[in-house]
């Protein structure tokens, strides 16, 4: 019979392509990677594997024998999952990749839930950019993934995966506070429907304005510095397209992935930028918000393994998060 751990290592070699990846995601030696999968082949009785240049690269029998072993992994988790739900009570490990403002806003919340009502689960949080994210629970080093897409830009898709909504989150402009306010500037709450109601305060735009206001506001940005986050990924292309639909290039003198950064040199007259509701996690808004033309909004949603999402520890964690996602994302 063969060993469902060694099936598990030419699966990750599929996934991740070389014996030094599938060592390290795995905490082996890419010796032992070797060796166990040599073992593999000796069962199978065929090569699995040929090498290419300083590379291996899978051989038809190895892909036909991938596509059992990952069908063999999910009936296991399967299996795991069957036996939690005959328990009485909800306990175990859940590994959760998260992006860093739901990070900030979400998962505080949802771990007091759970904290409360699930005393026995342990809940583990690694901060990932969520493609890495959406992978790396493909991959089963993670059970759960909270991810974002921005408008019009999808995530890889990953069939092994479904994928859950759990926020609609705005995004606006975000400028300096105006220096004769004398106080924090609140942006308008988040409607029911994922709209804005009108801002209360003077100096903020409100989320009703005209299309030309709207469009006036992000004109009035264009010779400003900006801070945006880092080449490549999906929220500075979304920025960027949006920039050049309003006839501008944005001067970015600032790129960094942290949006506790952004903020703070927002709120010190340093740059102007753009920010997803959530980054406030219900707490008032320190700098100028307006609206944006469509009032656009990017997707919060979560990703698990197929095989996994009745395990009752999942279900758990899913609903908490649910419900801190409930919560309002600013505070007006």
């Amino acid at each position: 019979m063969l060993d469902a751990r060694r099936l598990r290592l030419l699966v990750e070699l599929s996934r991740r392509g070389t014996l030094a990846a599938v060592a390290d995601a795995l905490s082996y030696s890419p010796s032992s990677v070797s060796q166990q999968l040599s073992v593999l082949e000796r069962e199978v009785g065929v090569p699995l594997l040929v090498q290419v240049g300083r590379r291996v690269q899978l051989t038809p029998q190895a892909e036909v024998l991938v596509g059992h072993a990952q069908a063999v992994l999910d009936r296991l988790e399967e299996a795991e999952a069957d036996v939690a739900r005959s328990l009485t009570s909800v306990g175990g490990t859940v590994r959760i990749a998260v992006f860093q403002s739901a990070a900030h806003a979400v998962v505080p919340q949802a771990l007091t839930l759970l904290a409360a009502e699930h005393p026995g689960l342990r809940v583990e949080v690694t901060e990932r950019e969520p493609e890495a994210g959406l992978f790396d629970v493909a991959a089963r080093d993670f059970d759960l993934v909270i991810a974002e897409q921005y408008p019009g830009r999808t995530r890889p898709l990953h069939p092994e995966l479904d994928r859950v909504p759990l926020a609609a989150d705005a995004i606006r402009l975000a400028l300096p506070p105006h220096p004769s306010a004398g106080r924090r500037a609140t942006p308008g709450r988040r409607a029911p429907g994922g709209g804005a109601t009108d801002a209360s305060r003077p100096g903020t735009a409100a989320a009703g304005a005209p299309p030309s206001a709207v469009s006036a506001a992000l004109a009035r940005a264009a010779d400003r510095p900006w801070v945006l986050e880092p080449e490549g990924t999906a929220s500075r292309e979304w920025a960027e397209q949006l920039c050049r639909s309003a006839g501008f290039e944005p001067d970015v003198r600032f790129e960094t992935a942290d949006l506790m950064a952004h903020i703070r040199l927002i709120r010190s007259g340093n740059a102007v930028g753009l920010l997803p509701d959530l980054v406030w996690a219900g707490e008032e808004a320190s700098v100028l918000l307006a609206p944006l033309p469509g009032d656009p909004q990017r997707e919060v949603f979560s990703s698990a393994r197929l095989a996994s999402v009745h395990r009752p520890a999942v279900v758990a964690v899913r609903d908490a998060l649910a419900r801190a996602a409930a919560a309002p994302l600013v505070a007006g």
